[in-house]
């Protein structure tokens, strides 16, 4: 058995606890910050036009040079059936809308030009919130459409 002794005097233990403090804030922000990331299109920069289009067009989209519409939206603080259904669609993708609910986000719809095999008219919504993407999807106009995530189908 080993025994170790240290002496301490008051000055040394106060430095001690002032490192081991630093040590726990330094690892608490950095925790934090990783915690924020998102894979993938979530938080993405949305804030500029150019920048929805260059989102859309990166994830192999060509859409309209501006929007077809675009709508502020509040995001409801308690999700219907529908709107839970909605929700998954968006877990799926990364973004998750009950964080938002009760706040107005913008709604951008791009006409999408290529989807493939399609002759309906297709549009792409994107959610923003403070510049920032937080949702959208993919749809059909036709009565029989679909609805998908953003990216583009394989």
């Amino acid at each position: 058995m080993f025994i170790l002794t240290a002496r301490l005097n008051r000055r040394r233990a106060v430095i001690a606890l002032l490192v081991l403090a630093a040590v726990l804030c330094a690892v608490v922000i950095l925790a934090g910050r990783k915690a924020e990331a998102r894979p993938g299109l979530a938080f993405s920069p949305a804030k500029t036009n150019e920048q929805r289009v260059q989102l859309l067009t990166e994830l192999g989209w060509q859409v309209s040079a501006e929007p077809v519409e675009e709508q502020t939206v509040v995001i409801p603080r308690q999700f219907t059936d529908i709107y839970e259904e909605y929700n998954e669609l968006q877990i799926s993708q990364g973004f998750d809308l009950k964080k938002y609910g009760g706040l107005e986000a913008t709604r951008y719809t791009y006409e999408i030009k290529n989807y493939p095999d399609c002759t309906d008219r297709v549009y792409a919504d994107i959610l923003v919130y403070k510049g920032k993407l937080i949702g959208g999807d993919v749809q059909s106009s036709a009565l029989d459409g679909f609805m998908q995530g953003l990216s583009f189908p394989k």
